[in-house]
């Protein structure tokens, strides 16, 4: 399997060159290579094809072919096809060479999707004469020039005749039997040239787990690594001195901060590393959690760091904890960019003295010349807006300080497990009492007018309001209302009255700063922005969140902007702006409206759009899978979950012949390396 491609027959190095760019280079990656679709050959009765559903039709040319221009080199070729009892039309975009080779009464073979309401198929594939003659199943693999999905075939066809029997068998067999696994080598075998659909769905039923499991097991070994070999920092503090902070908030703590706090705690006192992933809705009470396991630090002689994004966040994280600590011993600090000249310098000489129990900051903290005199615990709020390398940085500061990483956007259950397998999960899940959800409204374009009225109407009672849009300026791309054009047109309609401000990506980041601050502190009544406003700065004041082509957003963002009001002691509104034109968009517009629960939100957001546009692939870390898909195969990979957990903890694994071939893939992985596991 580790041989190059170049073994397979009929393969040299151009060949060879062209699949190196595609991510093959040796036998076993030709092997494992998925087809991304099939074409099923098969053909159906119309009437039984669901809208929009992949279809192949067999019929006579009905119509001669008519070839229309638009755009820039765009083309629009349309003819009728009598296929059985029906008359449809077919249409295919950009391939004006085939009206010459479509001629009346020939029969042909389209491939496309269905639009049931037009009783028109949307060709990608047209072929002259009749459908062929097979269970019609074949794969259709992602390729670029000079390869061809014929030419893959061919080559997969010829690797698996040369190859296919050395496939190794990772899976032991009592996991196997237990699940009615078919062998690995009959899954690609499948795989590749299914004879049925059921076929097709064993092989990927079983190279999904397969796919699962090992990433479980990586995940699972990481964090026996973590509990049983990176020893950490012990925290040990009087109780008394702990209850008599939590007796003095001034409010009650809710029933799941309580639950979290004892599961943070209990991490804090023990002496391995605690690697913790803290989730809790917008409102949910996380600053204060925050704050006791700070405290308790404090408590224990060890310093305690805050992370933040922004600078204001930080200014305001610094003001709610000098508050909640006001009355003990704490010392606490403020590090940012903009704290310079002899501020700084004193601040880092206490650091590093240790005299500062408590530092809250910026990645101003992962700077050179920061130095922690005795670093106990790291918190990074909203913690996927820094890198791993920026974490690592802050953690390294310190010697193997507990880490606490919280984020205000709710991660679905199998995306928590596949993101942050190798941490311990806490979830606020249940709001402070007497805070009061934000009614949400869906309104149409054409009613932008009773909205600016309805945002006048709160202005007047001393409130403020932010206005979201998708874009910076015009685009060419798409039509959608631009936060330059709204700002104007708020300007226009307020003018004399109210102060409207602009903020997006392309301000410095002082002047964003300024304006959030001018905002904030009610010099600018309504805020017009695009999503850079979306984490963690709270103005109470604000009670009208309206978010322009609301459509264009996913149900997590959106909740995310909505959390934004609603801070303080005024009802407040979030009014939604759409003229969605497909399903998803109107029911993701329904939903906003019926639910305030983040969670609920995060798990529709994973089913409508899937985890790579939920979570932001790229700076979550969420990995690629090639056979399985955590959000759709859920089940299967809550089993692997399990499965991965109990095989970690058996001594059989770690020495049984029949998990060697796990074993080796984990040691390959370099999860059992040491320092792999950031």
């Amino acid at each position: 399997m580790q041989q190059p491609v170049t073994a397979v027959k009929g393969i040299g190095e151009e060949t060879a060159a062209a699949l190196a760019d595609i991510g093959i280079r040796t036998v076993g990656e030709l092997l494992a290579y998925a087809p991304y679709r099939y074409d099923d050959y098969e053909q159906k009765d119309l009437a039984a094809v669901r809208h929009e559903e992949k279809v192949t039709v067999e019929g006579k040319v009905h119509s001669a072919p008519v070839l229309t221009y638009y755009g820039k080199k765009k083309s629009r070729l349309s003819f009728r096809l009598l296929a059985d009892r029906y008359l449809i039309t077919v249409v295919c975009f950009n391939r004006p060479y085939l009206k010459e080779k479509i001629t009346l009464n020939e029969t042909v073979t389209v491939i496309g999707k269905w639009d049931r309401h037009r009783q028109t198929i949307n060709a990608y594939e047209l072929r002259f004469g009749p459908a062929p003659e097979t269970t019609g199943i074949e794969p259709v693999y992602s390729v670029r020039s000079p390869l061809t999905v014929k030419m893959m075939r061919r080559l997969m066809k010829a690797a698996f005749d040369q190859f296919g029997s050395h496939i190794p068998e990772l899976l032991p067999p009592a996991l196997r039997r237990a699940y009615r696994l078919v062998d690995k080598q009959e899954a690609l075998r499948a795989l590749h040239f299914p004879r049925s659909r059921e076929e097709l769905h064993q092989a990927r039923r079983r190279l999904a787990y397969e796919e699962f499991l090992l990433y479980q097991l990586k995940m699972q070994a990481l964090r026996k690594i973590m509990r049983d070999e990176r020893r950490g920092v012990a925290h040990s503090y009087s109780e008394e001195q702990l209850a008599s902070f939590l007796a003095g908030l001034p409010f009650s703590l809710t029933n799941a901060q309580r639950r979290v706090i004892d599961e943070i705690l209990v991490d804090m006192r023990a002496p391995r590393q605690m690697n913790r992933l803290l989730q809790g809705d917008v409102g949910s009470g996380k600053t204060v959690v925050a704050a006791v396991a700070l405290y308790a630090a404090a408590l224990s002689r060890f310093q305690g760091a805050l992370m933040v994004p922004t600078e204001i966040l930080a200014e305001q994280h610094a003001r709610s904890l000098a508050e909640l600590f006001a009355g003990t011993d704490v010392t606490l600090a403020l590090l940012t960019s903009s704290v310079k000249g002899k501020r700084r310098k004193e601040v880092l000489a206490e650091l590093e003295e240790g005299t500062i129990d408590i530092v809250v900051g910026t990645h101003a903290l992962i700077q050179e010349g920061v130095q922690f005199h005795r670093l106990g615990l790291v918190i990074t709020d909203e913690q996927h807006r820094f890198g791993v390398e920026q974490r690592r940085i802050l953690r390294e500061k310190g010697h193997a300080p507990d880490v606490l990483m919280m984020t205000a956007t709710p991660i679905p259950r199998t995306l928590a497990m596949t993101v942050f397998g190798d941490m311990d999960v806490s979830v606020l899940d249940e709001m402070p009492a007497g805070r009061k959800k934000v009614e949400t409204y869906w309104v149409k374009h054409h009613q932008f007018a009773r909205v600016l009225d309805f945002i006048e109407k709160e202005l007047r009672r001393g409130h403020q309001a932010y206005v979201i849009c998708p874009l910076i300026e015009e685009s060419e791309k798409l039509d959608v209302q631009n936060a330059i054009d709204v700002h104007s047109q708020l300007v226009h309609y307020y003018r004399g009255k109210y102060e409207v401000g602009l903020m997006h990506g392309r301000l410095s980041p002082e002047e964003k700063e300024a304006v959030m601050r001018a905002f904030s502190e009610n010099r600018i009544h309504v805020l017009v922005s695009t999503t850079v406003v979306e984490v963690g700065v709270n103005v109470p004041n604000a009670t009208v969140m309206v978010i322009y082509d609301a459509e264009r957003f996913g149900l997590a963002q959106l909740h995310q902007l909505r959390g934004r009001v609603g801070r303080g002691d005024a009802q407040s509104y979030c009014i939604l702006i759409a003229d969605p034109k497909s399903e998803i968009g109107k029911e993701r517009m329904r939903i906003m409206t019926e639910t305030t629960d983040g969670f609920v939100l995060a798990e529709k957001d994973l089913e409508l759009r899937g985890p790579g546009d939920v979570f932001g692939t790229k700076q979550s870390g969420l990995p690629e899978f090639r056979y399985g898909d955590p959000v759709h195969d859920y089940r299967i990979f809550e089993v692997a979950h399990r499965d991965a957990a109990k095989l970690i903890a058996s001594p059989a694994f770690w020495r049984g012949e029949a998990y060697a071939g796990l074993r080796a893939e984990l040691e390959a992985s370099g999860a059992l390396g040491g320092e792999k596991w950031d």
